[in-house]
């Protein structure tokens, strides 16, 4: 990948090497401007800068979704990255809540009465599992227009027709979304399994290419519904042949019955990206840049037509029809980005019958520090003696918590702002490998 480069006045310039920005840096002619995406500014102003038609690319996902900014003139990936949401987690935080709320009041205890519904809410405002979702996107594709110069935007509009996945005979007036078919439906199934054999037990040899197997045979009534769909290798799909999923069971000697309970897990992971994706599009189109859009299905064929492998950023590079005939994944390091959230605003906590146990300050730093700042260390002596990175949790008091041991806050620098995102890097790509 290549490190974004800022004039003096903060405007952005085409990205260089990391080489030539260490360079930069040790000669004193430029000085670090942000660390997640690592960014220099020049202490010089650049006059009619050339500037790379560089695209922003982003395949969205429930769980995680795929960012890499893209060279249209050479297919480079300049920058990828793969955000984790934490929907789940808000979720299970709200249901707890409410279940403590309820339970309270059911036990007549002195408690405040369920209050009206007198919150105002937007029309087509999304819960806060979903909002966050869509915040995390698009905060991070404004962080990197700050310092890329980016000209358009490439987004995977249509994902799932969740209509068609639960009755693929529906026709006429019931079809209401009408917008996608199987080849989009084959890649949910793929997904979904996670691209492996759901038959592969331990030791079991399989083929590289994935069929679309059918629980209950379609000779013997079986239908095309994602509940009755999995993934099966070449091998153990003709094994199975047109036995039910309990005869196959018998026939191998082994239990299977998690197949089935995954294949009838509900649709959740695409209605949230179905519930998302026009909001989201929405606030892209606040960027003021052109945006193209794309089908799940077309990113797989830009993918398998360039034959590279499975990843969420290699999916957002090969997002729309104007994809390069040649993308460059070589020696791209993605950058691992983590929703964390800026903490909570619980002032009491509660034990697991809901009654007040503890009382928190509302004091949210400590000596200039937050709990999710990334630093530096230099501990002179003592046990941990030695250089640490990493992020902090603080107390009230001068000893915080560093990479699981506490640390005296003179001993730290800041070198990253808490921002609510956590920052990784995945394994760099050596070049690209044929998927079959």
């Amino acid at each position: 990948m290549k490190v974004p480069v800022l004039d003096t006045t903060k405007k952005t310039l085409a990205p260089t090497t990391p080489r030539r920005a260490r360079l930069l840096l040790k000669s004193g002619k430029a000085a670090v401007f942000r660390r997640y995406p690592f960014t220099i500014i020049l202490k010089r102003v650049i006059e009619n800068p050339t500037i790379p038609d560089l695209k922003i690319k982003i395949d969205p996902g429930s769980k995680t979704t795929g960012v890499a900014v893209v060279n249209q003139q050479t297919g480079e990936v300049i920058f990828a990255a793969e955000i984790h949401h934490r929907g789940q987690a808000i979720k299970a935080s709200l249901d707890s809540r409410r279940s403590l709320r309820r339970g309270r009041r059911q036990r007549k205890t002195r408690y405040r009465k369920p209050r009206s519904d007198n919150r105002a809410r937007t029309e087509g405002s999304l819960p806060p599992s979903l909002e966050s979702r869509v915040e995390n996107v698009y905060s991070i594709t404004r962080r990197l227009r700050r310092v890329y110069p980016l000209k358009s935007v490439a987004y995977e509009l249509v994902r799932f027709d969740m209509q068609l996945m639960q009755n693929p005979k529906i026709e006429g007036i019931e079809y209401q979304q009408g917008e996608l078919q199987g080849f989009e439906l084959r890649e949910y199934v793929l997904i979904k399994f996670n691209h492996t054999c759901v038959y592969a037990g331990p030791g079991s040899l399989c083929d590289q290419v994935l069929n679309i197997d059918h629980l209950i045979p379609r000779s013997r009534g079986g239908s095309n519904r994602a509940g009755n769909l999995v993934c099966a290798c070449r091998k153990h799909n003709e094994e199975k042949n047109n036995l039910s999923l309990e005869e196959y069971s018998k026939l191998r000697g082994v239990d299977f019955s998690h197949v089935k309970a995954q294949a009838k897990a509900p649709l959740k992971d695409a209605a949230a990206v179905n519930a998302t994706r026009w909001d989201l599009f929405n606030r892209l189109k606040s960027l003021d840049l052109p945006i193209e859009t794309g089908s799940g299905g077309l990113t797989k064929f830009n993918r398998t037509k360039r034959e590279l492998p499975k990843a969420h950023w290699i999916d957002a590079a090969c997002v729309g029809e104007r994809t390069p005939e040649n993308i460059k994944i070589e020696d791209v390091q993605p950058l691992q980005i983590k929703a964390t959230g800026h903490g909570s605003r619980q002032m009491c906590r509660t034990d697991k019958y809901g009654f007040p146990k503890a009382h928190r300050t509302r004091n949210t730093s400590f000596m200039g520090y937050e709990t999710g700042d990334i630093v530096k260390a230099n501990i002179p002596k003592g046990k941990f003696a030695g250089r640490h990175v990493g992020r902090v949790t603080i107390r009230q008091r001068p000893s915080f918590t560093l990479n699981g041991f506490d640390v005296h806050p003179k001993y730290l620098k800041r070198i990253h702002r808490s921002d609510g995102f956590a920052y990784s890097f995945g394994a760099k790509t050596a070049g690209r490998t044929r998927e079959t």
